[in-house]
């Protein structure tokens, strides 16, 4: 995980500056079929959506000269400055520590949700693998978060989640009815927390934040701040204890794999005939992609991603087996490669008598859930590079072809489930957005390695997984892994687009272009209205809602025709309407052949006005039964591009 460098946050702000002001003018300029019927028969016009001008202009605003005497939220911003924190995800509340950390010129932005707030903070590491920060106020915003902070400890992101606390005097009293001991929430779904209580600490007690998040396998860390500690103040830097550098109180050290563990390795590979490579969470925050290609090319070993960030290793690499789900069975030896959330015998592909070599730099759950025969202790990155120093070239020429074998009849598959949904034509099936969604963004004028996808959604995942690609790290952010949290996709829209917006990390060849978050009717009911966070931070998201007017657990060929329908919504309801009112841009598509010219229409308003597009895709909650309508509701097969969960 990278720092941040003053030139780095100068860019961000002029890009900021330079999207809001060309945004307020494409808002200015937008008017709707309605209003324009409204004028012609004499009426007001109802006002356009518009950026407010305090935002347009706040990149430009000079930042506050922080120095003693000093607040203990100045103490701990400061910390956040020289830590390289990334950004800060946050909504009202919490105000002394929140204003303080964009005081120190951390990019932060405000939403309407702090649950959202926290899945974009969660969303923007995953594709940057910088430390950003979510940030609540005490009792009903916190506990907002806490299924965002699940998904996120699910997913070993290293997100620093901040939560203010009511004053200490007020503790169990009346007055302090919202005082809460914010620690017990989060025992289980964090790595590390702490409730700050003595003010002369804080410096001492974001040092112990930075270097949980900073070193070993990573996961969420919760400080709360009670009021004592964030306004009190400090003369002078003697006031404050422990205050030292981070060179001193944190080590950028990683553990390297022992040599004896490296031959084992070796050995167990040379014997394998039908080896594979799992690269997980740990292979992109160590940035280990490189070493991993030249390991996987060195030994000739297929490579399945498994994670919640996609494109450690590309899906256009001949050794890719992401898209061959059908050969995985096969494998006599896997190589579990920063799988920090281990799954359990048989949740994975392979068979029975796989044997297997786990790699990650704490050792303390190697040989949890799924037992191994080879663990080793080690910086993924560093593990790669020493196997492919020490393996010689090997050929697995029979292996690779089963592999293509298999990607060649999954591709197969795909586009017989294509023309199966081109053939229903009242309404858009799924595998018609899957096809020519990738299409669009990886055949045609844009190049294949560009956009960042936010793969969201339920049923329609277990479609678009399957044609998606990520060639590049950071390139797909898989939205449920492990925990399914429920309707975060639009939240984690603003993390991902944040990032490519300012170019942070992998994103950086990228920076400014267009992305592409997927999900389902039920999950914008929760995340829906951060469309306005979009436009309002002029991010240009295509949001692309798979509306079948339902949720979840509608089984109409159980015999449920006497069953309460708890889980139908109104149908043909106006997704698009609803961005058009927060701001960003419509499109209501009904038929297949609708998609397509939508989709370019969504992607020239993100390129030309940066603004928001939902695309509404009208489809059938009858699309999900085999019987009325192949393929139906399809399953999964982990790891890979068809797995959910993992």
């Amino acid at each position: 995980m990278m720092n941040q460098d003053p030139a780095s946050v100068s860019s961000r702000r002029s890009f900021l500056r330079a999207a809001a002001v060309g945004a307020g003018a494409a808002a200015a300029t937008a008017v709707s079929q309605a209003d324009a019927a409204t004028q012609q028969n004499g009426l007001p016009a109802t006002p356009e959506p518009k950026v407010p001008d305090a935002v347009a202009s706040r990149a430009s605003a000079p930042l506050p000269n922080i120095d003693f005497p000093m607040t203990g939220a100045d103490v701990f911003a400061r910390t956040c400055k020289a830590e390289g924190l990334a950004a800060l995800f946050c909504c009202p509340g919490n105000y002394e520590v929140i204003h303080a950390i964009a005081d120190q010129g951390i990019p932060a932005y405000s939403g309407r949700n702090e649950g959202a707030m926290a899945s974009a903070a969660d969303a923007f590491i995953r594709v940057t693998g910088e430390v950003a920060a979510c940030s609540g106020t005490e009792g009903p915003g916190f506990t907002n978060m806490i299924g965002a902070i699940a998904a996120a400890n699910s997913c070993r992101t290293p997100m620093l989640v901040l939560a203010s606390n009511r004053d200490l005097r007020g503790e169990d009293s009346e007055q302090g009815i919202q005082m809460l001991y914010q620690q017990p929430l989060t025992e289980g779904i964090k790595k590390y927390g702490k409730r700050l209580i003595l003010p002369s600490r804080v410096h001492e007690y974001a040092a112990y934040a930075f270097r949980q998040l900073r070193t070993g396998i990573p996961g969420p860390v919760h400080l709360d701040f009670p009021k004592e500690v964030a306004v009190a103040r400090f003369r002078t830097a003697r006031d404050i204890a422990y205050n030292v550098e981070k060179d001193r109180y944190r080590t950028e050290s990683r553990p390297g794999p022992a040599a004896a563990d490296i031959r084992k390795a070796v050995a167990l590979i040379q014997q394998a005939q039908r080896p594979i490579i799992v690269s997980s969470t740990g292979v992109f925050y160590s940035r280990a992609w490189d070493a991993l290609r030249a390991f996987a090319e060195q030994a000739q070993i297929p490579v399945v991603e498994s994670g919640p960030v996609r494109g450690q290793f590309p899906d256009n690499h001949p050794l890719t087996a992401s898209d061959a789900p059908s050969a995985l069975p096969s494998a006599d030896l896997v190589l579990l490669v920063g799988q920090y959330c281990m799954p359990t015998v048989g949740e994975y592909a392979f068979g029975p008598d796989a044997k297997y070599i786990r790699i990650e730099p704490e050792g303390g759950d190697i040989g949890r859930n799924l037992p191994i025969d080879l663990g080793i202790v080690s910086d993924e990155r560093l593990a790669l590079e020493a196997l492919a120093e020490a393996c010689p070239k090997l050929a697995h020429d029979p292996w690779l072809n089963e592999i293509a074998t298999a990607r060649k009849a999954f591709l197969a598959e795909n586009d017989r489930y294509y023309g199966l949904g081109r053939g229903y034509t009242d309404a858009v099936h799924p595998a018609v957005i899957g096809k020519e969604l990738a299409d669009f963004l990886y055949r045609g004028d844009l190049p294949p390695d560009q956009t960042t996808v936010v793969s969201g959604g339920y049923g329609i995942a277990r479609y678009t997984r399957r044609w998606l690609q990520a060639n590049r790290a950071g390139q797909i952010c898989n939205g449920a892994y492990q925990y399914g949290a429920i309707g975060p996709d639009v939240g984690y829209a603003v993390g991902v687009a944040a990032a490519v917006q300012s170019g942070i990390g992998p994103q950086a060849a990228h920076k400014g272009h267009p992305i592409v978050c997927i999900t389902g009717d039920a999950g914008f009911g929760f995340t829906g209205m951060e469309v306005e966070t979009l436009a309002k931070y002029r991010m240009p998201v295509v949001i692309i809602v798979y509306n079948n007017n339902s949720w979840g657990t509608w089984y109409p060929a159980r015999n449920e025709a006497n069953r309460a329908p708890l889980h139908l919504f109104q149908e043909n309801l106006r997704y698009d309407r609803v961005a058009e009112g927060l701001g960003g841009h419509g499109e209501y598509v009904c038929t297949p052949e609708a998609f397509r010219p939508a989709l370019e229409r969504a992607w020239k308003v993100a390129e030309t006005e940066s603004r928001p597009t939902v695309i509404n895709c009208q489809a059938k909650k009858d699309f999900w039964v085999k019987e009325a309508y192949e393929p139906g509701f399809l399953g999964k097969v982990e790891p890979g591009v068809m797995a959910y969960y993992h």
